[in-house]
């Protein structure tokens, strides 16, 4: 692929992010892709397992809007750094806890690596800020 076909797959995958279309970005995923996340135990390798972990970040977040606040590209990886905004007022899931809606607004931020092959995602790595998050949401100090 070229690099400007790498970046409007993140622009696709982005855009159903933004919009909390689960669907969209499953749709995004290679057969036989990896997807971990540093909050969960094990890496999800299913587009099931994807959708319901979107699905927990919009129902604490159902307001959520994420944006890439910058991105590198190339051939066949896309990296990036982005940020959200959303306000709490669903339960937050964090492994096998779950944490009652604060009722605060967050700016969270992350980054992600992806791997594409032929036009599809194979793998995606994201790494969420959770302290940040956490201290913003009240639930851990601030330094």
């Amino acid at each position: 692929m070229s690099r400007a076909e790498v970046e409007q797959l993140d622009d696709r995958g982005m855009a159903a992010w933004d919009q909390h279309d689960t669907a969209a970005f499953a749709d995004l995923l290679a057969e036989g892709f990896t997807f971990t996340d540093v909050m969960a135990p094990e890496p999800f390798r299913t587009r099931e397992q994807v959708q319901a972990y979107m699905d927990t970040w919009f129902m604490a977040f159902p307001d959520m809007r994420i944006r890439a606040t910058r991105r590198v590209v190339s051939d066949d990886e896309v990296a990036a750094e982005v940020e959200f905004t959303g306000t709490n007022t669903g339960p937050v899931r964090m492994g096998d806890q779950e944490i009652p809606a604060t009722g605060k607004s967050v700016v969270g931020t992350g980054t992600y690596f992806a791997s594409v092959t032929d036009g599809k995602i194979a793998s995606f790595r994201a790494h969420p800020d959770v302290a940040a998050l956490m201290r913003q949401l009240g639930l851990m100090p601030g330094m």
